[in-house]
């Protein structure tokens, strides 16, 4: 068996994680939730949801999504989780338009 690779992440991508699981956390004691009770609701284990709430990039972003939503983050912005179908929409008929392959014109040269 393979040993696990030790992943690091984007300064960015872990004060995202870091922002979002606060505001995880912000919503499930603004609506008077004991950690049990959310973990329950979303069918996670208590530990499960410390980890989401500390901002661990590790966690599988369906059950961070199913978290926020149950504590209601707005994950996108001021247009808010209502209008998720129609920016999918907006999103596919722009991907429509695009190459289906994409080649890279040069060499990325990423060794540091």
């Amino acid at each position: 068996m393979a040993s696990p690779v030790n992943r690091t992440y984007l300064r960015q991508t872990r004060d995202a994680a870091e922002l979002l699981g606060k505001l995880i956390r912000l919503g499930r004691k603004e609506r008077k939730m004991t950690e049990e009770d959310l973990s329950g609701r979303a069918g996670i284990s208590r530990r499960t949801l410390q980890k989401i709430e500390r901002g661990d990039p590790k966690c599988e972003i369906g059950l961070v999504f199913e978290v926020a939503n149950l504590v209601g983050v707005n994950l996108f912005g001021d247009e808010g989780n209502a209008n998720i179908s129609r920016n999918i929409s907006r999103v596919d008929d722009k991907l429509a338009l695009l190459p289906q392959l994409v080649r890279s014109s040069m060499k990325v040269n990423d060794e540091f």
